[in-house]
């Protein structure tokens, strides 16, 4: 399947499985469920592109209980390269709690998939923190980083300032780290600004790694500019 179809089967398959819970969404101002649509130039991981610097849909959906309790799915298109699978799939459980007016922690695991690839596929916790609604700590731990049997971490750091008119300016940086010699430590960024309008958001980021990341990944990890379009509620 070449990219371009592959895009096209991706953005028809999270229309199709996200059409449905929109309509409700819009029913239920306090619905459980939220639901969102993407379309990005490049779906860049931790600094790295996972569609071979291609564009490609995106699609999540996600229930959230009264007590702050979570389950949800989201996928994407990759391109890792001929043979690979042309699809990721996460599924992920968490939960979500406001242990202060000024403190917010949430706690996830999730199942990275890639389907037709099982030997890909390998789970991660990950933790959250946010404080005064706009600052956040990230820490996030595999014992199978890759699916390679080796123990991967990955700190980050990332802000959030919201502006007149629906404009925000958002600014990330995260370090990976890796027990074994399955990659290099690597540090990675990203800048950006994005403007909602009702329920569409509209974003432009740069991203970019450091030398070692550039060792990691090859020309996958040079800096870039990514146009992301997202409708969701």
């Amino acid at each position: 399947m070449n990219h371009a179809t592959r895009c096209t089967a991706a953005a028809v398959l999270c229309a199709a499985l996200i059409a449905p819970f929109a309509a409700s969404a819009q029913d239920e101002a306090e619905s459980p469920f939220s639901w969102n649509i993407t379309a990005v130039s490049d779906y860049v991981f931790r600094g790295a592109s996972q569609t071979d610097e291609n564009p490609t849909g995106q699609a999540g959906f996600t229930y959230t209980s009264p007590v702050g309790l979570y389950a949800g799915v989201w996928g994407s298109g990759v391109d890792f390269g001929a043979g690979s699978p042309d699809f990721e799939v996460d599924y992920f459980v968490g939960y979500n709690i406001d242990v202060s007016e000024n403190v917010n922690v949430d706690v996830m695991v999730n199942r990275y998939t890639y389907p037709g690839a099982s030997d890909l596929a390998y789970n991660e916790l990950i933790t959250k923190t946010t404080f005064a609604e706009h600052y956040s700590a990230t820490v996030a731990y595999s014992n199978d980083v890759w699916n390679s049997g080796t123990d991967g971490w990955y700190y980050g750091v990332g802000a959030e300032w919201p502006l007149a008119h629906d404009f925000a300016v958002t600014a990330n940086l995260g370090r990976s780290t890796f027990e074994k010699d399955v990659g290099n430590d690597y540090t990675d960024w990203n800048v950006g600004v994005s403007k909602a309008i009702g329920m569409v958001t509209v974003g432009l980021g740069y991203y970019g790694t450091d030398g070692n990341g550039k060792d990691n990944f090859g020309k996958l990890a040079d800096n870039r500019v990514v146009l992301t379009f997202s409708v969701g509620k």
